[in-house]
């Protein structure tokens, strides 16, 4: 994935899963892989079986409906986001209230700049923003806005930040290549 080899990424989670079956619903990794080679489907059904893993994960609701986007267009993937309850990573209910359409994107960034947090924290919590503000706007076709928030989010200089998965961090990189 990290080479940007899509499919030979899928392949390999493929593999992996054949070795070890009692994985597959924790491969959320490996609908994101799915994702980015055109594997739709197969990605939002990565993501449904990670919800019976882990329940209360903004992301994975998030990652499921983008990987529906292409084939189910907007309002029907909308409509079905898997629930989540309450994941305490700040602005991640505000992100998930935003693919479900009831928040601006606007109001992610202010809750994840509120409070004056550490600059340790503040820069986690506006990777998180910035990255999924990208996502959101790549999946409504505002390719301007998209190329904005995922430039920021793979700034290299967040690499290195305790506050931001180094994967998810690989996963900006990615797609700030896939969007030039």
């Amino acid at each position: 994935f990290r080479q940007e080899k899509f499919r030979e990424s899928v392949a390999d989670f493929d593999r992996y899963v054949e070795l070890r079956p009692q994985i597959e619903p924790q491969l959320w990794e490996r609908g994101i892989s799915q994702y980015y080679a055109g594997l739709y489907k197969e990605g939002a059904r990565q993501f449904e079986l990670y919800q019976t893993y882990h329940d209360n994960d903004v992301e994975n609701s998030v990652w499921r409906y983008l990987c529906m986007v292409p084939t189910d267009g907007i309002e029907k993937s909308r409509s079905v986001m898997l629930p989540i309850k309450n994941d305490r990573r700040i602005p991640m209910m505000q992100v998930f209230d935003l693919f479900r359409g009831k928040m601006k994107p606007q109001d992610v960034l202010k809750v994840a700049n509120a409070e004056n947090p550490p600059a340790d924290v503040l820069a986690g919590q506006l990777f998180y923003a910035h990255l999924y503000l990208g996502l959101y706007h790549h999946a409504a076709g505002e390719k301007a806005l998209a190329k904005k928030y995922i430039g920021l989010a793979a700034d290299p200089k967040l690499a290195a930040s305790q506050r931001v998965s180094r994967y998810m961090w690989d996963v900006a990189r990615v797609h700030a290549n896939y969007l030039k």
